[in-house]
């Protein structure tokens, strides 16, 4: 290289060059690189259902047809139920909302608390009523839902994107899974697919698991809020199922909003709300969060606030639902190839 200067100098531009176009191209294929991804996570959520299939009598062939089916009568609801229905609490929503606000401030007690509160109370409840009147609210929600600036027709599109690769990920999942281990070397292929099976089970009853989870918790809102006579239980249930996917603080943050708008609707909503999500909570964390998640892959708490902070940062709300699975895949490859070879030396 010392004697031949000019040809060092080429080459290296070169693969600068090839560097940064391949970092370009992957940059403006962020969004189809990320739904691949999230493609990908999903098909590991559901191989589980595959699974529990197969162990209740089912052959493998007729187990993945039957989840594609069932991710097929998904879709559908969300066109015909779910889309409908979705607008409607929307504009339920914006409607009374800045009416509910007007009522609040009406009664009796609201003075003196807003007094009491140098008019926070009363700031923070006009702001409420302003921003849902505001299109670019929601906009705006959507987008950051999605993270990556979708238009709420782009982030439809690119939910069923996802759900058709996901479908086709499914039906291929172990011939995807064969020809990726023919790519180790037979010298290590039969380690490497033990670690990699056990990962991808582990996170697989990870990422089920949460799903289970923020499926109870949103039936148990829409409920609730129908019962305290919350308007728009239903669209505040869905944002509480994608919510609660985020472990530890997705419960709380759901809490936080219903009970806000359950108050603003009434003080007797707002504390019945209140008083039943928080004996929801404790439920949460004591039974169905051990029963659910008793096979999957313990994460510390601590990582997981780090991860979806991370996530959230760079990818928005579908960011941080992935890396919180890809923190457990992580914490499994240390504490089972790592750590045991540190024993070992």
């Amino acid at each position: 290289m010392a004697q031949r200067p000019l040809r060092w100098g080429f080459v290296v531009t070169l693969g600068a060059l090839g560097a940064l176009a391949t970092g370009l191209a992957i940059f403006n294929l962020r969004s189809i690189v990320f739904s691949v991804f999230l493609a990908a996570f999903a098909t590991v959520g559901l191989d589980p259902l595959v699974r529990w299939f197969q162990r209740h009598g089912m052959k493998r062939t007729w187990a993945i047809v039957t989840v594609i089916l069932l991710i097929v009568g998904v879709l559908v609801a969300i066109i015909w139920v779910v889309v409908p229905l979705v607008v409607n609490q929307i504009a339920t929503l914006v409607q009374a909302i800045p009416r509910e606000v007007e009522n609040l401030k009406s009664q009796g007690w609201f003075d003196g608390s807003n007094e009491a509160s140098n008019g926070v109370l009363g700031s923070v409840l006009n702001w409420i009523a302003s921003e849902v009147t505001n299109p670019q609210v929601i906009a705006t929600i959507g987008s950051g839902a999605v993270g990556l600036g979708f238009t709420i027709a782009n982030a439809i599109a690119s939910g069923f994107f996802i759900a058709i690769l996901t479908i086709y990920f499914v039906g291929s999942y172990d011939a995807t899974k064969a020809a990726a281990y023919r790519l180790v070397a037979a010298s290590h292929r039969d380690a490497f697919i033990g670690y990699t099976e056990r990962i991808l089970q582990n996170v697989g009853k990870y990422l089920s698991g949460m799903v289970v989870l923020a499926f109870i918790n949103a039936v148990y809102s829409i409920i609730l809020l129908l019962i305290a006579g919350v308007p728009g239980a239903f669209l505040i249930g869905i944002l509480a199922f994608f919510i609660t996917l985020i472990p530890l603080i997705g419960t709380i943050l759901t809490t936080v909003v219903m009970t806000v708008l359950a108050l603003i609707h009434s003080p007797v909503s707002g504390l019945v709300v209140l008083i039943f999500m928080l004996i929801y909570m404790q439920v949460e964390a004591y039974i169905l969060t051990p029963k659910v998640m008793s096979k999957a892959v313990k994460i510390p708490g601590s990582v997981v606030l780090i991860s979806a902070l991370a996530g959230g940062t760079l990818f928005g709300l579908a960011g941080a639902l992935i890396a919180i699975p890809i923190s457990a895949g992580i914490i499994l490859i240390v504490t089972e190839v790592v750590m045991p070879a540190k024993e070992r030396t």
